[in-house]
């Protein structure tokens, strides 16, 4: 555990606050949405975006790279995009010197700080399976060299939940590589005017930069350390076990539940909760955090039954059910 002295403590505090407020300039409403949005950057993982078009999905994600003076790139997935026009490819070069022949690596899009994945279910496996393993490892390896990606690396995929045809939804297991799944919902009336008469006038200015690189790490590295008591990382572990049918003692997962959540969606559940703490000056975990990540943490990771489905059960009433019933010790 590093030892952090108080002073830069405090200046990284106010760092994300300055964060928070800077993305508050551009982004209209959407608070929710965009705490969420940060504490999966601090916590070091990647997110998952579900909203219907039209939402500022793309500026949420640009403001938050202009915010922390990271690179951005923004990749449109259609069904016929491969895996080299996300990671990279060879191609032939000469030495106009020596008339040398050389294969050179180009790096793709996937070489960047700041990574949009838009409409991620609609490439093929293959392209999906590439960008994931280039989230899990960090690098990209291409005929035998393993290239690393830049330090941040940070990816927001969107899925659109409206329009399945000709998609490829991406399997479980690739799920649970995100850190946090975010729902984008509608914004309020008065929240709506101001975007219309914001977007249709002069128009949104940039979002300032509120933080560097060299501080984001040093978040990164601060919320690690963020204090959790045994009782709270045994209560986080008793809420994921609690999400398998099997072992369940709730009645809510036994009947609505057809497979629960693996284990690291504990290590999920504590590292976003421990964000969180440090997104609202805190540096430790309490309960209430670990409540308020349950839903974006296990809402991708925890599949309903067909009865569930059927009977129009959604996983927040079950998590609900969840955490009135698990108690901690």
């Amino acid at each position: 555990m590093i030892a952090w002295k108080e002073t830069e403590v405090a200046d990284l505090v106010a760092k994300v606050d300055a964060l928070k407020a800077s993305m508050a300039q551009v982004i209209i409403g959407q608070k929710n949405v965009v705490e969420l949005l940060i504490t999966c950057l601090l916590g070091g993982g990647h997110a998952l975006v579900e909203g219907v078009p039209g939402l500022g999905k793309t500026l949420l994600v640009k403001s938050l790279a202009q915010a922390t003076d990271m690179q951005f790139r923004r990749v449109q997935f259609t069904p016929d995009l491969m895996p080299s026009d996300i990671v990279g490819t060879e191609i032939l070069e000469e030495d106009h010197a020596t008339r040398q022949r050389v294969f050179r690596f180009q790096q793709g899009p996937v070489f960047t700080q700041v990574l949009l994945a838009d409409e991620i279910n609609r490439a093929p496996p293959k392209t999906q399976s590439a960008l994931l393993e280039a989230m899990q490892e960090r690098a990209v390896t291409f005929a035998g060299q393993t290239h690393k990606l830049p330090r941040p690396f940070f990816v927001l995929a969107t899925q659109n939940p409206i329009e399945q045809a000709g998609t490829y939804p991406l399997p479980e297991a690739q799920l649970d590589r995100f850190l946090l799944r975010i729902d984008v919902g509608y914004p309020s009336e008065d929240e709506e005017v101001a975007m219309v008469a914001a977007t249709t006038h002069a128009g949104l200015a940039d979002a300032r930069a509120a933080m560097s690189v060299e501080s984001l790490l040093r978040l990164q590295q601060l919320v690690r350390d963020i204090e959790i008591g045994e009782r709270l990382v045994r209560y986080a572990t008793r809420l994921v076990r609690a999400t398998r049918p099997g072992e369940s003692t709730v009645q809510a997962v036994i009947k609505h539940i057809g497979w629960g959540a693996g284990p690291r969606a504990g290590q999920a559940l504590v590292l976003a909760s421990k964000a969180r703490a440090l997104m609202h000056g805190r540096l430790a975990v309490t309960r209430e955090d670990i409540g308020a990540m349950l839903l974006p943490v296990l809402a991708h990771r925890v599949l309903r039954n067909f009865e569930a489905e059927a009977d129009g059960v959604a996983i927040a009433e079950i998590l609900q059910a969840l955490q009135r019933e698990i108690k901690v010790d």
